[in-house]
């Protein structure tokens, strides 16, 4: 149902969406109000704030960052322009409606002149159809959430049932799922596993990485007991190149998670969803966005090929984007299309191409399970049908086996007329394959324009060419001879043996497209050599592996890999460049040779690879032909043994060196489906023609292996875990000890002097006796200051035993009043001059903050945590006035004082600290500019630019209140 109001939408996505315009307010009281709060927010954040942006339901201090000073300034300006005495409760409000009320409940003051109004903000323009300004992920679905949150964003079908999620329930949700994840220590730039079937859970933790900042793994999770012990092999090395901290899994996938855990030594924290999503907290306060830039990394794209180990594609936000704007620009896309799509998720097609792009351009996403397509593949066509979907993608043998597999019983009744795009791509395109689709299901309304064969890769972020749209397939026939011996495509004529090659298009608008023999130089069209690409959406390389990224990138051009050629400017892929076979001087592509293999009669589908093997004698490629097969006759098989060498015969001139018949799943394949021909060689090298027996899979087997393999990780695990309940202990008794003797030095002592040294001394011996090494750097700055204000970022119980610990002069800290009221602690803070702040109450708030001021003029050093607490997540939080305010009345500079290690050492939630590095850096100076509101948010605002470039944490300021905050000071 639409919303008609703010107040309407569900209460996550209130809580969280920047303000609306609200056009409805008319020139009363209502928008006098709002003209101020705008006013009173653009003094107070300067350009952070675009004038126009607040309603009458803003919230005052999640949204503007008002804290007890901005509300008395507004509370005064209030009073002026609308000449009333508001109501003590009017300084509790939290929006502007609330201030409304609390005018229209207040008596009328004696008649005074009135503050004019703040003229009203142009009207904007109309909104454009696209977030064409957003530069990351998370801007991307914040701009939708807010401008219509109940649109549909995508449809999961899950065993015959539909589930909907709207673009508000996805911030929604997502928001509270990154909330979870930033108070269990996930912080930005963290790279965190995604192993999660197609779900909607899948779709809400994605987004979730994206608004905390964190950068997604996607891996594909196991879908029976056979591959658990397949699955721990092949991701445990991905996992562990990436340096995974946290790895998200289904319920039913923990222990296979836990497993992982072992095997991963950065890996620390695994979470079930259900779990993480039980234990997301509540708190509206909390507002878990963080600030990422565009060329932060967004996505670590793992690709293996077919050989090779995986190699993690580092994706920024700009690729992302970038990519995705260019294939929706060149398509046309519009709000009103819809995509039907079952490709995992784990891989970029299915990712980005299938579900990033319908997120961007505002149309609805309808997805199942690959697992759905496999088991049934009509469920894909029966789907477009009654969804209506315009837009669909599949590899090439979806489209062969609904052309050629699918039972005529299954199509009735379907319609295809609603499709514009038949995306086809992933793996070769054949030819073959598309017109025999296009020719079954014209009758049921397909128009053959809509195939669209393109080309792409992960390192391009997806795609790298695209056609014309509606144009069709478009065939390339080529002399066969002339490509094989001379690497030339010349056009053949009817009636001769040609090799049909399918047209992939031209490059995006964005790309940059070559073809370059093996030194690297430019062949001219119709040339066979090396696909390299260069734009926006290229990687910058493989994640922590500098040797794949300098043979991926050569003077600023990336290797795709591939061989192709281009004619009429559209480009025509051969095949792999390191699948090729050279057998005297004739280059063979496999590709062309296992599909027409694949067509015979006994052929397992799929179940051909074609490969070259050495032959040393002849300095050339032998090659070499694996079919899988069911047959068992000694006669069936010698059958199919010659019908084979007569396909290879007829279109490679000669007859395999070998050819190797081997039971159904036997040519070993890479998740994706894609032949690992090398692995498959090497394998029949040792005489393996058979695949793995059935038994070999069992579980109880896998639980063998995984037991001997996992022994040695669980051993170590074991050891950390006894060292880390050792140290705890060591810690808690260290305390223990320690406490009293402190709290009694420095409460008995009546020298201030003696009691400050004291309490450093002690801070010092127990970070030490800790495994804590803690670094001053600026003194010199402190030395020079005149009574200067400290602004410190709050990381960490351990910031103030740190900063008793280095700095170099005694200093008041600044406490919240509730701390004074602890017998112990209470005691142990004011011995040391602690000065405390009321932050419930408002009247003894503001009594409290004229008190330091004027401790401030009478020369105590203030120490202050602008961010007022700590959380367990890593990032500059907003800053509040108090300190600026204090330094600009008294005319002090303002120290900012940068701690860096502490937060790491000793998060919020952690009671053992970590061994590590604790710095502590003060600053140069910040000088007040003027002695007004805002000269103090001006100060506020350049001190805070100054811990952030030093603080080494990322900016939280869009965390416009505190997330659930600790006890500290």
């Amino acid at each position: 149902m639409p919303y008609a109001t703010n107040d309407d939408l569900p209460a996550g996505v209130r809580n969280h969406l920047p303000p609306h315009d609200d056009h409805d307010i008319q020139d009363t009281r209502a928008a006098r109000i709002v003209r101020l709060v705008d006013t009173l927010a653009g003094e107070l954040h300067g350009d952070g704030h675009r004038l126009g942006r607040v309603s009458m339901t803003t919230h005052l201090e999640r949204d503007l960052g008002f804290d007890s000073i901005a509300r008395a300034e507004l509370a005064e300006r209030i009073e002026q322009a609308f000449a009333v005495r508001l109501p003590p409760d009017a300084f509790a409000a939290i929006t502007p409606a609330d201030l409304l009320a609390a005018i229209e409940r207040g008596a009328e003051a004696p008649t005074r002149a009135a503050t004019p109004g703040t003229p009203a903000a142009p009207a904007a323009r109309s909104a454009p159809a696209v977030p064409e300004q957003a530069r990351t992920l998370a801007e991307v679905l914040q701009w939708h959430a807010r401008r219509h949150p109940d649109r549909l964003h995508l449809t999961l079908i899950e065993q015959g049932a539909a589930t909907e999620l709207s673009y508000g329930a996805l911030f929604e949700r997502a928001s509270r799922t990154a909330n979870a994840l930033r108070a269990r220590g996930v912080d930005p730039g963290a790279r965190v596993a995604l192993m999660l079937p197609t779900s909607i859970e899948y779709f809400v933790a994605f987004a979730a990485l994206a608004l905390c900042g964190a950068v997604p793994v996607p891996i594909y999770p196991p879908t029976s007991l056979a591959q658990v012990e397949e699955h721990v092999t092949r991701h445990a090395p991905i996992l562990a190149n990436a340096g995974v901290s946290a790895l998200i899994a289904a319920g039913s996938l923990g222990p296979v998670a836990q497993l992982l855990r072992l095997k991963v030594p950065t890996l620390h924290q695994v979470f079930t969803y259900t779990a993480l999503e039980a234990a997301q907290p509540h708190n509206e306060d909390e507002a878990p966005l963080i600030q990422t830039g565009p060329d932060d990394l967004a996505l670590l794209q793992y690709t293996s090929g077919s050989t090779g180990a995986p190699k993690g594609v580092m994706l920024s936000h700009a690729n992302l984007l970038s990519n995705i704007r260019a294939m929706g620009e060149l398509m046309g896309v519009q709000p009103d299309d819809t995509l039907v799509s079952w490709l995992p998720l784990y891989h970029d097609m299915g990712l980005i191409g299938a579900w990033l792009a319908p997120l961007y351009f505002g149309f609805t996403l309808v997805a199942m399970s690959p697992l759905a397509f496999l088991a049934r593949p009509a469920v894909w066509l029966e789907t477009i049908s009654q969804r209506r979907a315009t837009i669909t993608a599949a590899p090439n043998f979806a489209y062969d086996w609904c052309a050629r597999r699918v039972p005529a019983h299954a199509l009735s009744g379907l319609d295809l007329a609603s499709l514009r795009f038949a995306f086809c791509g992933s793996e070769p395109v054949n030819p073959d394959t598309l017109r025999a689709f296009s020719a079954r299901f014209a009758p049921l309304g397909f128009d053959a324009r809509a195939i669209t064969p393109v080309y792409g890769l992960a390192e391009n972020t997806l795609a790298v060419t695209f056609p014309v749209p509606s144009r069709g397939l478009r065939v390339d026939r080529v002399q066969r001879e002339a490509l094989a011996m001379r690497g030339e495509a010349v056009p053949a004529y009817a009636g001769t043996d040609a090799l049909a090659l399918v047209a992939c298009g031209y490059a995006l608008a964005n790309t940059r497209l070559r073809i370059v023999d093996d030194q690297h130089h430019t062949l001219a069209e119709r040339h066979v050599g090396h696909i390299e690409f260069r734009g926006a959406s290229a990687t910058a390389g493989y994640f922590r592996n500098p040797e794949q990224t300098a043979r991926l990138v050569r003077d600023g051009w990336l290797d795709s890999g591939d061989l192709g050629y281009i004619a009429e400017g559209e480009l025509f892929v051969t095949g792999r460049a390191k699948d090729l076979i050279i057998r005297a001087g004739r280059h063979i592509f496999p590709d062309e040779l296992e599909h027409a293999i694949g067509q015979l009669s006994g052929v397992e589908p799929g179940g051909v690879a074609a490969c070259g093997e050495p032959d040393p004698l002849a300095g050339t490629e032998r090659l070499v032909v694996i079919v899988e097969t069911a047959l068992g006759e000694l006669a069936e098989r010698a059958d199919l043994h010659a019908r084979v060498n007569a396909v290879v015969l007829r279109l490679c001139g000669a007859p395999a060196e070998r050819v190797v018949l081997v039971t159904p799943h036997g040519i070993l394949k890479t998740p994706g489906g894609k032949i690992r021909r090398a692995a498959t060689i090497e394998r029949l090298r040792y005489g393996a023609t058979a695949a793995q027996p059935s038994g070999a899979f069992a579980p109880w087997r896998q639980g063998f292996t995984l037991a001997a393999a996992t022994a040695a990780p669980l051993a170590r695990a074991t050891c950390h875990s006894l060292r880390h309940i050792a140290r705890g202990l060591w810690c808690g008794s260290l305390a223990a000890l320690a406490l009293p003797v402190v709290w009694a030095q420095v409460t008995l002592d009546r020298n201030p002097g003696r009691r400050w040294r004291s309490a450093a001394r002690a801070c010092r011996f127990v970070l030490r006796a800790a495994g804590l090494h803690t670094t001053l750097h600026g003194a010199q700055h402190f030395n020079r200051a005149a009574h200067p204000v400290l602004a410190v970022n709050h990381t960490s119980y351990l910031d103030v035993i740190a900063l008793l610990a280095a700095l170099p002069a005694p200093v008041h800290f600044v406490a919240k009043h509730e701390l004074a009221r602890q017998p112990f602690v209470g005691a142990l803070l004011r011995a040391l001059g602690t000065r405390f702040v009321a932050r419930d109450d408002y009247g003894q708030s503001l009594a409290d903050e004229a008190q330091l001021v004027e401790c401030a003029r009478a020369g105590e050093t203030l120490l202050f945590f602008p961010e007022g607490t700590f959380v367990a997540a890593a990032g500059l939080r907003a800053f509040k006035l108090g300190a600026f305010r204090a330094a600009v009345l008294a005319g002090r500079p303002v120290l900012p004082v940068a701690l860096r290690g502490a937060r790491a050492a000793l998060r919020d939630g952690h009671w053992v600290p970590e061994r590590g590095e604790i710095e502590v850096e003060i600053l140069a100076p910040v000088q007040a500019q003027g002695n007004d509101l805002r000269a103090m948010a001006n100060l506020r605002e350049r001190t805070r630019a100054a811990l952030l470039a030093q603080c080494g944490e990322p900016d939280a300021a869009a965390q416009t209140a505190p997330a659930a905050a600790s006890s500290s000071m």
